[in-house]
């Protein structure tokens, strides 16, 4: 998928997001995508999460792990969900969307990580490149390809934060039971509120 989505598709669902998100919280109703043809009428992955602007601290974050719904449907979805329906969060309000940003991730279809020993997972990850969802039963955590980027962790410490999302102890990764999945996808941010938005390359200095 690298460079699937041009720049300027990634401006667009960017600002869908925002409209979405501000529209939903000063009307209460879901607006309809201005385009649904090509790759806005695919059905992808698709992340939005919401920052505090300047301190990067996380706002929400929601998501579609599975190609579920065409793309620009996706977002509108989501950003609605990430502003008014992250649990670990109070809805937003109006007067907060002036001090956000938004950031769309738009994901490819995950693919199972097939080991022989749980240490192979070490060498099939690579941060930058890789978001993870981990599976156990009936627990689910999913982390973005920036997180451990964001954070400066390597594979093993991405496994084990995986792990925690999920709701799982650390080191549960090592387990014949543990699933994972890996996944790549194309960032595109603000670089302030309702600033300039570019496509984010992940760099590890791991």
């Amino acid at each position: 998928m690298p460079g699937e989505l041009s720049l300027e598709q990634g401006r667009q669902l960017v600002r869908l997001a925002r409209k979405a998100a501000e529209c939903f919280a000063s009307t209460g109703k879901k607006g309809e995508p201005e385009s649904e043809e090509g790759i806005f009428g695919k059905a992808r992955g698709v992340f939005v999460t919401v920052e505090q602007y300047p301190s990067n601290e996380l706002r929400g974050c929601i998501g579609y792990p599975l190609p579920m719904k065409p793309l620009a449907r996706a977002v509108i979805d989501n950003a609605i969900h990430a502003t008014q329906e992250d649990p670990r969060f109070p809805p937003v309000e109006e007067e907060e969307f002036g001090k956000l940003v938004f950031e769309v991730s738009v994901l490819t279809v995950p693919e199972l990580v097939k080991v022989k020993t749980p240490d192979e997972y070490l060498k099939q990850i690579k941060i930058g490149r890789d978001g993870l969802i981990a599976s156990m039963g009936y627990a689910q955590g999913l982390l973005l390809p920036q997180v451990p980027v964001e954070w400066g962790w390597d594979a093993k410490e991405f496994l084990t934060h995986l792990c925690e999302k999920a709701g799982l102890p650390r080191d549960m990764w090592r387990s014949p039971s543990f699933r994972l999945e890996k996944f790549s996808a194309q960032i595109f941010c603000e670089n302030k509120p309702n600033g300039a938005i570019s496509e984010k390359k992940l760099v590890s200095a791991r």
